[in-house]
């Protein structure tokens, strides 16, 4: 919450020592618009939606949730309209941002290649969880990663996440990492990169 797509790029540039770059693959950070954001007390933030609390067990805030789901899914048209496959795209992002793209792909664009959410979770009455349950395709792979010394973002609420939606029948992987909190480490990006190019090879 409250950082920007270049705030995140600059990060991972940070953590690598380098930008996160891939001969064959665009890589695009989106910004969320600022918004009042409740736990903040209404105050003005760059959130991809809003939340009653920040806590797995009080409802989504749906509203705010799909109605940047439809700013989102333009930006994916976008990439479509310039010939790129819907199965040769992956979303993902660090803590909201993950959320936000599991609500993304998992509920309407379930013919994407992959997502990733790093130290994210769903509520537990999560509208993701509902779509799932009257799902019949097969469904985007999910690459998890979680601190377990999260103060901010539970770690059982990440892993929580994970064993619903492999209950679901989304494939998924939960990468945990000892002792790191509401952070990104160099092995957690090193290994995403790894599954991104794993996720989309360059084409023969």
């Amino acid at each position: 919450t409250g950082d920007t797509g270049q705030g995140a790029r600059t990060w991972i540039k940070q953590i690598l020592n380098q930008d996160m770059a891939f001969q064959h693959i665009k890589v695009i950070y989106p910004t969320a618009p600022a918004r009042p954001y409740t736990p903040m007390k209404g105050a003005f933030s760059t959130v991809w939606f809003d939340r009653y609390k920040i806590s797995n067990d009080s409802p989504e805030h749906t509203e705010s949730i799909d109605s940047m789901c439809r700013r989102l899914t333009d930006l994916i048209n976008d990439e479509t309209k310039n010939g790129i496959a819907k199965n040769r795209i992956l979303i993902g992002g660090f803590s909201m941002g993950g959320g936000m793209a599991m609500h993304l792909a998992y509920r309407f664009h379930q013919d994407l290649a992959g997502v990733f959410a790093l130290s994210s979770f769903l509520n537990k009455d999560s509208a993701v969880y509902q779509a799932l349950k009257r799902n019949e395709t097969v469904l985007p792979e999910l690459f998890q990663c979680h601190g377990t010394a999260d103060e901010l973002v539970l770690y059982s609420w990440g892993e929580e996440t994970n064993k619903m939606l492999k209950s679901l029948g989304v494939s998924t992987s939960l990468h945990t990492f000892p002792n790191l909190n509401h952070e990104l480490s160099r092995t957690e990006i090193e290994k995403l990169k790894a599954w991104i190019v794993q996720k989309l090879p360059v084409e023969a």
